[in-house]
């Protein structure tokens, strides 16, 4: 299941993207998938041993176009590296001291992990500087009003009692903000999964980790429904329900050119422009 819309952020096959707090690699796959040179960067090695395997046999099934391997940035290197030649890695790192140097991806997807570090700015100014000028940035946040009914529903859904749970709940304008604080424009947004607030909901009502209740179990079949048959029914409603009560925010930005940056700090531009 995405959350990031692949034409919005302009991700073409060859461009090098970040997918940072990749967790269990849904983005980092779909990039790897469309011939883009991948970094799945996460804190939890445990879940980037998985990515790293999933890599592997993806390579081994041959899903990668092996012609655009030679463009992969080899100096994006770190702890729990695994690169074997192929377009796509896995690499430890901290978000707030990425191991890459200045301008190293095209592309940048940072889904759902900002809500999780306390020093959120200083991760998104690490983005920044990582993003070449004219390259382009997804980040997605959970929902203002979806995250603040979770909130109050349970004090078990967040941190402090949930170990790097969600620290904070954004705004979409004060999100716009910290990425203009750190010279990254917004040029498009969305609302997504709209279909899974109330399920979130319903967790939140009868206790976040109780898995087991009957409601939560039928919930949870028709999501998986929805995701592997997508009937009409059920994507009519989450395209609704993304539009009014989205689960997560999708913001779209881009990093100007240097001759660029005096237009931008009056006018934002669109990630259209990228190159």
């Amino acid at each position: 299941m995405l959350t990031v819309d692949y034409e919005r952020l302009g991700a073409v096959r060859g461009d090098r993207v970040l997918d940072l707090g990749c967790g269990a690699g849904r983005h980092a796959f779909e990039s790897a998938r469309r011939g883009c040179v991948t970094v799945a960067s996460d804190r939890d090695p445990d879940e980037l041993r998985a990515v790293s395997e999933m890599f592997a046999a993806m390579d081994e099934a041959g899903e990668f176009d092996s012609s655009t391997a030679d463009s992969r940035p080899s100096d994006a290197q770190g702890r729990g590296s695994e690169d074997r030649g192929s377009l796509s890695h896995a690499v430890v790192a901290d978000a707030t001291a990425l191991p890459y140097p200045d301008a190293s991806f095209d592309r940048i997807i940072a889904a759902e992990v900002l809500e999780h570090i306390v020093d959120d700015q200083r991760a998104i100014a690490e983005l920044a500087r990582v993003l070449r000028p004219g390259g382009t940035i997804a980040v997605t946040v959970p929902a203002r009003t979806a995250e603040r009914v979770c909130w109050a529903l349970s004090a078990d859904y967040h941190a402090p009692a949930v170990t790097d749970g969600h620290v904070r709940i954004y705004g979409a304008d004060e999100l716009r903000a910290k990425l203009a604080a750190a010279g990254l424009y917004v040029s498009d947004s969305h609302g997504a999964h709209g279909l899974h607030t109330p399920y979130w909901w319903l967790r939140c009502l009868v206790g976040p980790h109780n898995d087991t209740h009957p409601l939560v179990q039928a919930y949870h079949r028709m999501l998986v429904w929805d995701m592997t048959a997508a009937p009409k029914l059920t994507r009519t409603l989450d395209r609704v329900l993304s539009a009014v009560l989205p689960k997560s925010t999708v913001l779209y930005g881009y990093k100007p050119r240097a001759s660029e940056s005096s237009r931008l700090g009056a006018e934002p531009v669109s990630a259209a422009h990228a190159a």
